[in-house]
């Protein structure tokens, strides 16, 4: 796992002010301050996976916030001061956070950032919805729980390296957290694993699930390519409702954000059905049925074994 380091420089600010409170208390004869390691996520899923292996060494936040959209953020000069105090930033990479390397330069951030996906294998993904022209690597490998635990390890890796009086300690939780991946991924293969063949097609906005149709079998349409502020034409619609009639029976799933409006159209024209709501690129608000990563794989699965084999 390799650390980026944009700019060798002074500690980040956060730490100059931990070091001043540090010194007075040893001045005054006060007890030391316990500091927690300040780390901002690129977006909610990888501020969830820091917070597991962080515990309470560390301080977490996400720049984009639960139910935002990744693919089209908008950074606010309130960013620019959390990034410059900041001890550490955990993004994707494969090209998920376009904005990142600007925001990080705006901001003059000056300490370490880690890839996520540094190690992990990605799956190439055609730049439009008709599948033909150029590819790009799919930045959602979060939808693979196994590929998670790369996430996971580098995370783990980032912070010891940060704060090494503590490395041990997440290294310990990766390995604890990595195990509930491991009987995630073992729950969800056995629960969509008895689907039928021709119950396994699914609809969605925007094409950010081929990971997870891979790791279980699925087959996954998109109205959408990899970005969900892309618009599709006629011609890609046209497409996509062929591709669901001739796939025999196909459910339609929302996303969070999703596109209502296109949706009722292709159920409309298609005669699918409209089945619910799958998260696909954030986490739900705390009291929402995605509040945590397993929690978000867990509510998805079990929508779509629910939808595809025609329970209630």
């Amino acid at each position: 796992m390799r650390i980026s380091r944009p700019w060798q420089l002074c500690p980040p600010a956060a730490a100059r002010r931990w070091l001043a409170a540090l010194l007075l208390a040893m001045l005054v004869g006060l007890p030391v301050p316990a500091r927690a390691i300040d780390v901002i996520a690129s977006f909610s899923i990888l501020a969830d996976l820091v917070a597991q292996v962080g515990g309470e060494q560390v301080a977490v936040s996400s720049l984009v916030g639960r139910e935002q959209d990744g693919h089209v953020f908008q950074p606010r000069p309130s960013e620019l001061a959390r990034l410059r105090n900041a001890d550490l930033v955990v993004v994707n990479g494969l090209g998920f956070e376009g904005w990142m390397t600007r925001l990080l330069q705006s901001a003059g951030y000056r300490g370490p950032v880690v890839v996520a996906t540094e190690g992990v294998a990605p799956l190439p993904q055609p730049l439009s919805p008709s599948g033909a022209g150029r590819e790009a690597p799919d930045p959602h490998a979060w939808q693979d729980p196994a590929r998670v635990q790369v996430y996971v390890e580098n995370i783990a890796s980032a912070l010891a390296e940060v704060d090494p009086d503590h490395a041990e300690i997440y290294r310990q939780r990766a390995r604890r957290y990595q195990e509930r991946l491991r009987q995630l991924d073992e729950q969800i293969a056995g629960e969509l694993g008895t689907l039928a063949d021709d119950r396994r097609t699914v609809v969605t906005p925007h094409a950010a699930m081929r990971y997870f149709g891979e790791r279980y079998g699925l087959r996954f349409l998109a109205a959408q390519g990899p970005n969900a502020g892309s618009e599709p034409g006629a011609r890609e619609i046209a497409r996509l409702i062929q591709q669901m009639r001739a796939s025999g029976t196909a459910v339609i799933f929302s996303e969070s954000p999703g596109t209502p409006a296109l949706l009722r159209q292709l159920a409309r024209e298609s005669g699918a059905p409209l089945a619910g709501r799958l998260y696909s690129d954030t986490l739900s608000p705390i009291d929402g049925p995605a509040a945590s990563y397993l929690d978000l794989m867990t509510h998805n699965a079990r929508q779509l074994r629910e939808a595809l084999a025609g329970t209630p």
